[in-house]
């Protein structure tokens, strides 16, 4: 999933938009602070997000909470039953930090279908598109 997200922001037309992975635990305050927008990844674990983007959010929410108002983000999420409440959570911190949604978060459980996948593709170039304007 995480490529086809990586690879959407890579899609025919965008331009002058560059990527920077980072895993949760490694994120930082000024790789926030420095990025144009967000996309957000994690499993649903125990019916929420991953314990690694609760503390990526925990470390970054108040550093970043007037610096990024209004910054685009996306999300995508996986689940073996269920992703509402891994959903529910991420859009009270985004809500909070008054980030956009670029679109539609993505969501899957069980096994990803190629359906989900095009879906992660389309949510990374929906984003890197936004980026552009």
């Amino acid at each position: 999933m995480f490529d086809a997200v990586r690879d959407g922001t890579r899609a025919d037309g965008i331009e002058g938009v560059e990527v920077v992975a980072r895993a949760a635990l490694g994120t930082t305050v000024p790789d926030v602070l420095a990025a144009d927008g967000y996309l957000l990844g994690t499993p649903a674990n125990l019916g929420t997000m991953s314990g690694a983007l609760k503390h990526c959010f925990d470390t970054i929410y108040y550093p970043c909470l007037d610096a990024t108002r209004g910054r685009p983000y996306g999300v995508f999420v996986h689940g073996n039953n269920d992703v509402d409440g891994a959903l529910a959570d991420i859009a009270k911190i985004t809500t909070g930090l008054d980030w956009r949604e670029a679109q539609s978060p993505v969501r899957v459980t069980g096994a990803p279908s190629s359906r989900d996948i095009d879906a992660c593709w389309e949510l990374g170039a929906a984003l890197a598109a936004t980026l552009m304007q």
